[in-house]
């Protein structure tokens, strides 16, 4: 990805920020998706050691996603709540995240900026 230079590099420079940041998130995204599905496989009629393992699956898949939301955050910090909810993983159950990590992504695949969070 080529960004143009000009004496007003600043917008230059904050127009490659933002293109290399979505290209993050969505890399970050990808493992999210991959988590999603994994999680939401093992509702339903599992079997708890099954589910139990398949579950650790979509952890995994989460915490890779998270150095990369980080990288993402850091060069535009539009990416700083995929960031932060990434980091909840260690924290919260994952159908606590789903919901605002599905929104997240969204966005990010959508290449649109996030819009500003609701009171």
């Amino acid at each position: 990805m080529v960004c143009a230079t000009s004496l007003a590099g600043g917008l230059a420079i904050t127009g490659c920020a933002y293109n290399n940041g979505l290209a993050l998130a969505h890399r970050a995204c990808d493992h999210v998706e991959r988590s999603i599905k994994l999680y939401k496989s093992t509702l339903g009629k599992t079997p708890a050691p099954d589910a139990a393992q398949v579950r650790a699956r979509a952890l995994v898949q989460l915490r890779d996603a998270l150095p990369i939301a980080a990288r993402a955050a850091g060069d535009s910090g539009e990416w700083q709540a995929l960031m932060t909810t990434l980091s909840e993983s260690s924290r919260v159950p994952e159908y606590r995240l789903i919901h605002a990590l599905s929104r997240q992504c969204r966005v990010a695949f959508a290449n649109e900026p996030l819009p500003p969070p609701t009171t």
